[in-house]
């Protein structure tokens, strides 16, 4: 959204071709290649006409400003686009929360051009917020509540293979937060129609923004009550209890998945 905002010479920049994000290259001193947000005055390359630049407000204070593209980037000796789940591994942590935030704000602004009321195109009047000029609904970006659970069983934890994931890492079981629903009854239903389980004891870990593409992960530790493994074949197509001595390949430390199995492992004596 394009407004008098001061753009200051330390702004980052975070330009999008659908989920690819542009990164700089820049070299180490041993010769290395490392990547980095693009900071300066002006964006690193001239929006289209038409997009909308966003202005994205992250926790660390900083000046971040966002826009999409219509087409991607060609790798030079300069810059590459690289998808922001794979960005975790190549920017600072900071850059990549940064980077989620604003991928949400523009998705959020790809998909909320016309009041889903009356069908009027939908007029900016905050970086976060759209009125309908005819009827006055007004919208914000959603986010999309989900739980993810680690479920303890003695020295073992459950650890299940979701259909949808890409490899055969086994991750923990997780599901969206529906209407009407506690987030602990969330984790109790998800929990008894993917794995036939019950659990009980059911206590907050953390949680986790997930720009994916705009989602908030709930992460809980439970205990495993009563019942045997039963999988709702059309979500899993794996799943076990699991030993520190015997894991299977388990999440990437992107995720809050890995989070609690690491703290898992550090407590499990």
């Amino acid at each position: 959204m394009e407004d008098s905002t001061e753009i200051k010479p330390s702004t980052q920049w975070f330009v999008f071709f659908n989920d690819q994000l542009l990164l700089k290259k820049g070299y180490t001193k041993k010769g290395e290649i490392k990547y980095s947000v693009p900071v300066s005055i002006n964006p690193p390359l001239a929006p289209e006409s038409g997009s909308n630049i966003h202005d994205v407000f992250p926790p660390n204070g900083k000046q971040v400003r966002a826009f999409a593209t219509g087409q991607p980037v060609a790798e030079t000796e300069e810059w590459v686009m690289i998808g922001l789940r794979a960005s975790y591994d190549y920017i600072s942590a900071d850059e990549y929360l940064s980077a989620g935030k604003a991928f949400q704000i523009l998705y959020w602004d790809e998909h909320s051009r016309f009041c889903p009321v009356c069908g009027t195109p939908m007029e900016q009047q905050t970086p976060i917020m759209k009125k309908c000029p005819k009827c006055g609904n007004e919208m914000y970006p959603p986010v999309s509540t989900a739980i993810i659970v680690l479920i303890r069983k003695g020295k073992e934890i459950l650890l299940v293979h979701a259909r949808n994931f890409r490899g055969t890492f086994h991750g923990l079981v997780a599901g969206f937060l529906e209407a009407g629903e506690t987030l602990e009854q969330c984790v109790e239903r998800e929990v008894m129609e993917e794995t036939g389980l019950k659990v009980k004891n059911i206590t907050y870990f953390g949680s986790q923004p997930w720009p994916y593409p705009s989602g908030l992960m709930v992460g809980f530790i439970a205990d495993y009550e009563s019942g045997e493994i039963k999988l709702q074949a059309d979500e899993l197509s794996s799943g076990s209890f699991y030993s520190k001595d015997n894991l299977p390949e388990i999440p990437r430390k992107l995720s809050i998945a890995r989070k609690l199995i690491d703290w898992w492992l550090e407590n499990n004596n």
